[in-house]
Parts: C-alpha cells; structure tokens; sequence
C-alpha cells in the first residue's frame, strides 16, 4: 500500500494512476466517483486521500515554459521546486520565496498555502497569476488573476476541492543572489523587546527552539546579496554550518557562513541533493496574526514542559498578508510556528490539544497538510472567506466528485 512521506498516513485507494497525457487524466476524472490528486506525500493528514481515484501527475509532460517578456512562467503541477528553480536561475529569472524543503511539488505546496519566511514575502500560492484544472466532468478550466477576480482568489489555495490542477503560470523576478548567516542564543526576552528589528533583519528570517527554555538556538538569516550584512547584535554568529535539528548532519542544509549564492540555493533551508531526514516525524504548523505573535510565544513557552519531550526542534517564521481565501496568511500579517515532532502520533496529539486550547483564541489557522486536532467549526469560523468557499466548492464539484473524509468534515456547512 502507498503511504505519505512520512509514513504516518496509509492511502486508501487500491492503486495509484499516473496518466501520462491530459486526455488520460481527464478521462479518469471523468470516470471516477471520487478523485484526489496527490502530490509530493508531504502532507502529515488524510487531505489527499480517497477510496476512489488516487491520481500523481508526476507522469505528464514537466512543461516548464518561461515567458520573458510577460516575466512568468507556466509549469506543469507535478514539477518540483528545485527542478523549476534552476530552470530558472538558468534563465536569468527568480521566484521571489521558496519553502524550507525544495523537494516539494509546485501544485502540492501551492494548493495548501505552504509558504517561505520573510516579513514582505507572500506565500507561495501569491505568485499564481493563473491555472489549469480538470473539473469533475473532464473538463479543462482556466482561471486567472486578470481575468477572474474575487473567484480566482478562491481557487488558488483551494485543497484540490474544485478539481486536479495541471498548470499553474507564476510571475518572476529577475534573478538575485543570497547570502545566509546563522546566529545562536536568541533570548525570549530579546524578541519581545525589538520583535519588528529581528523578523526583518533580513529578507527572509527563520528562528529555532526547542522549547527547552525560553529562547531561540539558532537565528537563520537570508540576506539579499546586495545588502551590508546584518546587524545582528541579539545573538552569536555561528561558529560552523548548523543543522536547525540537534544532531542532525548540515551536510544536508544550504550554505551558511555568508558565502553568496543564488536564492534558489539558499533561501531554502535543504539541499534538493539531500533528503533531509529519514521521515522519522510528524509536523504541524500554527498560523495566526502577527499582532498575537508575543503572546503566542510566551503561551507555548509556558507550555514548554509539555511540548519539549516530543519536539524535534520548532520553526518560528513570518509571512505577508494575502487576499486568498484559504490562505492562513489571509488578511493579516502572520506569524507561522512549525512543529517537527518525534514519530509519536499517541504521545504528540494530547500535546496539539494542549497548544491549540491557547493558540486558537489569537487567531490560529492550523496548516491544511499538517496534523492538527481542531474541530471543523473551529477551523471554519478562523476564515471570513469561508462561506464564500463552501459554495464555490459546491458550485464547481457539485457532485463531490473531488471531496474526501477530510473535506466533507471541512466543508460541511
């Protein structure tokens, strides 16, 4: 039987179709009573998972076609990010943000809001000016930003509720060049007092613990290459190339120690070259508005008896506002913490639960691939731009075609 990356998640579909045209992907969509398009296996739930039609479209055509006069590029959903960004840097162009791990799917990481760090950066969903998806009758459906609108800004972060994405045309940038320095020994105290001077001390900004005491092990910083180098005067530079997990090789990290290179081989935290663990954890991630960022901070900090036994190390990034309906960055400044934790699904869900009771009040949107226990209600009511969604799922799959366990719970009105 297939499982996620993980491995905590055994699929439920007797088999996995990979199509290897358009036409065969429409006909099973066609056919099928219930389909779900999987990506790369990174999601920690049952988001991708049917009884019915399982399809991965890492057997279509890798079309990746850079417009240079419109400064965009179209790419086919089963491309990963570390194929498409050196397409890209070897065309002279950009993606503004990339997420910690290039081994993901565009299409994957685009429909659940994934996303990079960075005080003025977007997810990675805010680059899609348009898409492509088959509709539960076969259909192939184009959407854009220009062209559709407030309906286009429900589509993008959309969980594979409105039907299998197979392209997506993201803008550019021109390239750039990043240099990434790490710095150790952050105290609580310290972001307290100068929060805004850290989160942009560079372009993007990723902070460590492991919740052991009430501070932050490692700094890592992103700096454009064109900057002076950061000020940084809260924390040690490090002393050598660090791994954000304790124990953990950095062979497999990008490189640190302010040696430049372009963004695409720093501004994730991994190495495409490298898997970074053996999948031997589960993740969760709590976004929320970046006003209830100290108190967030000093709940879990109380909670840190609870939380440092089964934690791996916790990932402390922000995110600019968006206009997409799901997007847990929508409509405000956001900060995101991420949870790697031991592969102990018994032991870390009393954990969540606990987390949740205290982050929930503020405003936290849990990640749609990561493992959470909030109740649908709960999830629903932390998005404006819900109802809107419910009935733009309803109207374009009204038979459900495209709907599973996970979201039957999530849509149900």
């Amino acid at each position: 039987m297939r499982t996620n990356w993980a491995g905590n998640i055994t699929f439920s579909a007797e088999r996995v179709h990979r199509p290897a045209t358009l036409g065969e992907l429409r006909a099973l969509v066609a056919a099928g009573r219930r389909v779900r398009a999987l990506g790369s296996g990174h999601s920690f739930n049952t988001l991708a998972d049917t009884d019915g039609t399982l399809v991965e479209l890492t057997a279509m055509p890798p079309e990746i076609t850079v417009d240079s006069a419109a400064r965009t590029v179209r790419v086919a959903a089963g491309v990963r990010y570390a194929e498409l960004a050196a397409r890209l840097h070897a065309q002279g162009f950009a993606l503004p943000n990339m997420a910690s791990l290039p081994h993901i799917s565009v299409a994957g990481s685009v429909s659940t809001g994934t996303h990079g760090s960075g005080d003025a950066n977007g997810g990675l969903a805010t680059s899609v000016r348009a898409l492509e998806l088959v509709t539960a009758d076969g259909e192939l459906r184009a959407l854009g930003r220009d062209t559709d609108g407030d309906r286009f800004d429900g589509a993008v972060v959309a969980l594979g509720a409105l039907g299998v994405v197979t392209t997506l045309t993201l803008d550019l940038l021109p390239d750039f060049a990043v240099r990434q320095h790490v710095f150790t020994g952050l105290e609580l105290a310290d972001l307290d007092a100068h929060f805004d001077a850290i989160t942009g001390a560079a372009y993007s900004v990723s902070l460590f613990t492991d919740w052991q005491a009430p501070r932050f092990t490692q700094v890592w910083l992103k700096q454009l290459a064109t900057a002076p180098a950061p000020d940084f005067p809260w924390a040690a530079p490090a002393t050598g190339p660090m791994h954000p997990v304790p124990g953990m090789d950095p062979v497999h990290c990008t490189a640190q120690e302010g040696s430049e290179g372009p963004w695409h081989e720093r501004l994730p935290h991994f190495r495409p070259e490298f898997t970074p663990s053996n999948g031997a954890e589960l993740q969760s991630e709590y976004l929320l508005p970046r006003a209830h960022a100290s108190a967030a901070l000093h709940a879990l900090a109380e909670l840190r008896a609870a939380v440092a036994p089964v934690l791996q190390i916790c990932e402390v990034r922000t995110v600019a506002a968006d206009r997409l309906w799901l997007s847990p960055a929508y409509g405000h400044g956001t900060l995101a913490l991420h949870f790697t934790w031991v592969p102990d699904t018994a032991a870390v869900l009393p954990v969540l639960r606990l987390m949740e009771e205290r982050l929930a009040p503020l405003g936290a949107r849990p990640h749609w691939g990561k493992v959470f226990t909030l109740a649908p209600a709960r999830v629903r009511a932390a998005y404006p731009r819900m109802a809107d969604f419910q009935a733009l799922a309803a109207e374009t799959d009204p038979d459900g075609t495209f709907r599973n366990a996970y979201l039957e719970r999530l849509l149900k009105a």
